[in-house]
């Protein structure tokens, strides 16, 4: 009989979690190496946000928290969601996960019944597949093109719509594209969903505030109240606040889904860490000037790298809206052979040639779900995006 549960072979390990490792053991081995592959502001988390958690540690606020989350920072994204998007949400309709990724996970373990379908999006996050799988659904790709900057047509998705639709999974800005939805763009999917009332929308908006020039985000139940009723708008505070490593995510909807997800999470990991949510209670509701500094300086590295990778020999680099990722499509490399003899068969070999002779690592396109592209992420210094668009332009020019 064997040890391990059936589900396990309808899951894939990380793959952005797989290279940042190896970036990481060839550090390790004494290879000068540039990680370009871990979606992780290079921001210190702000100094307020850490001053409130120690407070809170010196308050002795050191006990179990409540499943949902404590009161003062559910009361603060309900007040969040009103001041930033127009939502009213009660603190009652609102629930704090470990992390955005929690959030998402028990949304579809509360929802999904064997063979219900979920809409997404590809290029997409790599989890979300996955997480719809373990949970017995099937993920419905559809693909998006580089001509349309990676966001989906509102045909293409009243194409993939069937009785069995359960959510449709929205990811603006997108990781791993950076292509965000204009309030045009957004209403236009909106109006198909109205017309589809069984089909659920689950909207990751975790990048909301890491958008350029004169951009304006939008959410789902923003555009169209009408979706409000079934609509899980789904935030945290890693990329906003670089608090990746406290782990808090959140999210609002309606109360009967709130409800079962408090039930799931009660007993799975109960409340999140106590510390980690004073901490974030300050991000939220404490000064927000670190915001349009982190935006202005990911921003002028966005320029740098569309420009740098625009310029280099078999690739086309799109400029994307929002996040802190480039996709650029590494179609005319394939085929190519290295200096050492070596053809590049697919992206994967692309990046894993590129790791190998340059020492820069990003993340395969195939990865998530869509290619021949890859993902650059460039939160990481002027100087280290620099240095690496360089090699990546030498390593293009070496393939014939």
């Amino acid at each position: 009989m064997a040890f391990l549960a059936d589900v396990l072979t309808r899951v894939k390990p990380s793959a952005t979690i797989a290279v940042t490792q190896k970036a990481r053991d060839l550090k390790a081995k004494g290879r000068d190496v540039i990680s370009l592959s871990v979606g992780e502001p290079d921001f210190d988390t702000p100094d307020n946000v850490k001053e409130a958690a120690i407070a809170a540690i010196r308050r002795g606020e050191t006990k179990y928290p409540p499943v949902l989350g404590i009161p003062p920072l559910r009361e603060a994204i309900a007040v969040k969601f009103k001041r930033e998007n127009g939502l009213d949400y009660k603190a009652s309709d609102t629930i704090v996960g470990t992390g955005g990724k929690q959030i998402l996970y028990n949304a579809f373990l509360c929802t999904l019944n064997k063979g219900d379908e979920v809409i997404i999006p590809a290029p997409y996050w790599v989890s979300y597949p996955e997480m719809v799988a373990i949970n017995y659904g099937e993920p419905v790709l559809v693909p998006t093109t580089l001509e349309n900057a990676f966001k989906l047509q509102a045909a293409d998705l009243e194409r993939a719509i069937t009785p069995r639709t359960k959510w449709v999974v929205l990811n603006s800005p997108s990781n791993p594209t950076g292509a965000a939805y204009t309030r045009t763009e957004m209403k236009a999917l909106t109006d198909v969903l109205m017309r589809h009332p069984h089909v659920w929308v689950l909207t990751d908006d975790m990048y909301e505030h890491l958008v350029y020039g004169d951009f304006t985000f939008v959410t789902p139940a923003q555009v169209e109240p009408g979706l409000y009723e079934r609509t899980l708008t789904m935030n945290g505070v890693s990329k906003a606040y670089a608090m990746t490593g406290w782990r808090i995510g959140y999210a609002a909807g309606p109360a009967k889904l709130i409800k079962a997800m408090d039930m799931v999470q009660g007993q799975q990991t109960s409340g999140a860490c106590t510390i980690a949510q004073w901490a974030a209670v300050e991000a939220l509701t404490g000064p927000q000037d670190f915001i349009p500094k982190c935006r202005k300086a990911f921003e002028e590295r966005r320029d740098l790298v569309v420009s740098m990778l625009g310029q280099a020999k078999l690739l086309k680099c799109p400029k994307p809206e929002g996040a802190f990722y480039v996709y650029p499509s590494c179609a005319a490399a394939i085929g190519k052979k290295t200096p050492t003899g070596k053809t590049i068969a697919s992206d994967e070999d692309f990046v894993s040639e590129l790791l190998e002779a340059e020492g820069v690592a990003a993340v395969h396109g195939a990865a998530f779900g869509q290619g021949p592209n890859f993902r650059v992420s460039y939160a990481a210094s002027l100087k280290s995006l620099e240095e690496a668009c360089h090699k990546i332009q030498r390593f293009t020019a070496s393939l014939s």
